[in-house]
């Protein structure tokens, strides 16, 4: 069965229980790792993802809190014995940026570094990202600070679909890529420029008549998130849930 792993949930400060928000597909062709949070090594590890088989890294958006741990994952795998070909997708502007970031490092000068392979993924709603027999990815452009995809993963095996807002303000682009999804996360973080409230997301998930709402990129800390549940359910009648660092969906 094809899995979704939370592998972090916070919004941009985490906490010792919340690594920043990023998820991972678990198939049994391919891994796809979604953004970079905090301390990717533990966390592959503890969601028992081997760091030297995960097959595609899909970064939504240039933000440290999603990006910024890119090159620690790339030199780990590499130190711990990877050789096989890494997928890198994302908009021509995080790529480039993630280029430069690595050219800081000096990484073309790291010996024997296994194969990356970067693809641009176009800036027009549903882009292809990735196909393969389990699963396809499909991005929208969504309304952030800076250039940022939300994404829908359909499978094929289960005709089941999750869908992922990212960053983004309240948008139509959004709730296409829900409409009528099994699964969609949505952030949290608060109702602000680039960014989104527990309430208004539970606006978009009655908007695309999504079956099942989880929230996500979500304050941490001291902030009270239980309460994100019932801000969210003013809006929206169906399952709503709180998504937590590791939980796992079967998909």
């Amino acid at each position: 069965m094809t899995k979704l792993i939370f592998l972090g949930t916070s919004s941009a400060i985490p906490d010792e229980h919340h690594d920043n928000t990023h998820l991972a597909i678990v198939a049994e062709e391919r891994r796809v790792v979604i953004d970079c949070g905090n301390n990717p090594i533990i966390r592959l590890k503890q969601a028992a993802i081997n760091v030297c088989e995960f097959t595609d890294l899909v970064l939504t958006h240039i933000h440290p809190d999603h990006v910024g741990s890119v090159p620690l994952l790339l030199m780990d795998s590499w130190l711990m014995g990877r050789t096989k070909l890494l997928d890198i997708y994302g908009f021509d502007t995080t790529l480039e940026c993630i280029k430069k970031m690595m050219d800081f490092y000096a990484w073309k000068a790291w010996p024997n570094f296994y194969p990356v392979k970067f693809h641009v993924v176009p800036e027009q709603e549903m882009a292809s990202v990735l196909k393969s027999p389990e699963f396809q990815i499909h991005a929208s452009p969504v309304h952030h600070i800076v250039p940022t995809m939300g994404l829908r993963i359909e499978f094929s095996k289960t005709g089941k679909t999750a869908a992922f807002s990212c960053d983004t303000e309240p948008c139509v682009e959004v709730v296409r890529l829900g409409r009528i999804a099994d699964v969609l996360i949505h952030e949290a973080s608060g109702a602000s420029f680039g960014h989104s409230s527990a309430f208004q997301a539970g606006e978009i998930a009655q908007k695309a008549s999504a079956k099942s709402l989880y929230l996500i990129h979500y304050p941490t800390g001291d902030s009270d998130s239980h309460s994100l549940v019932d801000e969210a359910r003013k809006n929206y009648p169906g399952p709503i849930h709180l998504a937590e660092d590791l939980m796992e969906l079967e998909l």
